[in-house]
């Protein structure tokens, strides 16, 4: 079974937990690690089945704490908008890059150490795979989390789930990710080091300066995607007017 099918059954095996009242809304379900035994699956497989419950609404995750059971009834049915990865990237750019000034004014020395573990999950995990996406969301979420705000905290969510849930996006996100690894750690390891100097405008600066190197990957792999659609067309067009040609 792929990866891909093996987190939609755990998924499909949780919500079932969840939907018999085994955990009601608001309790905290097992660990990662019972989970993954009690399913036999990896805890990245478990992770990626939570990180779709919760696009889901079904449940919330609480980075330190647990996952939780959310309440139905108390779910937005927020619909994601039609964007194009440069427009959402465009807003990560200036939500985050504030969120990571806000929160440089105020985080814990706990946070700082949460981010740090992050940072190691992203050395050793490539970016394009389930448990390196995981570690970058992770981070994003921890730092929102760090400005003690929780419209901050669903804000950001709602970004992810256009990140990883509007397909378009994911596609070229997932493009950036695989030709584009090498500046990852550094960059996210430089706003940990604003954030652990507790410095606003250096943790605003070196966000910003994760964005828009991303926005610069982005537009290349849309200009390379633009040639090689314009070959292949190019390709079909002679196949098909030297084949009337010959024939003639």
């Amino acid at each position: 079974m792929t990866e891909k099918r093996l987190y939609q059954t755990v998924a499909r095996s949780i919500l079932d937990m969840i939907e018999s009242g085994s955990y009601p809304p608001g309790t905290r379900l097992p660990g990662e690690r019972e989970l993954a035994e009690r399913f036999d699956v990896s805890r990245v497989v478990v992770r990626e089945a939570e990180i779709s419950l919760e696009a889901l609404g079904r449940v919330e995750i609480k980075v330190g704490s647990g996952v939780y059971v959310r309440d139905p009834v108390a779910m937005t049915g927020l619909a994601l908008p039609r964007v194009t990865p440069f427009e959402l990237t465009q807003t990560r750019l200036l939500f985050e890059s504030e969120c990571a000034a806000l929160a440089a004014t105020m985080i814990t020395d706990e946070q700082i150490a949460g981010l740090e573990a992050t940072i190691e999950r992203m050395k050793t995990a490539p970016h394009d795979t389930d448990d390196g996406e995981a570690a970058d969301r992770d981070f994003h979420l921890q730092i929102a989390q760090a400005t003690d705000n929780e419209a901050n905290v669903f804000f950001l969510k709602t970004l992810w789930r256009m990140r990883t849930e509007i397909d378009p996006v994911k596609r070229v996100y997932s493009a950036v990710c695989h030709a584009d690894t090498s500046h990852r750690v550094n960059e996210h390891s430089e706003v940990l080091e604003a954030l652990r100097a507790r410095d606003p405008g250096a943790a605003r600066i070196a966000m910003r300066g994760h964005f828009s190197r991303l926005l610069e990957a982005l537009l290349d792999a849309s200009e390379r995607q633009a040639i090689e659609d314009a070959r292949r067309r190019s390709i079909e067009n002679r196949e098909r007017f030297l084949k009337s040609a010959i024939g003639a």
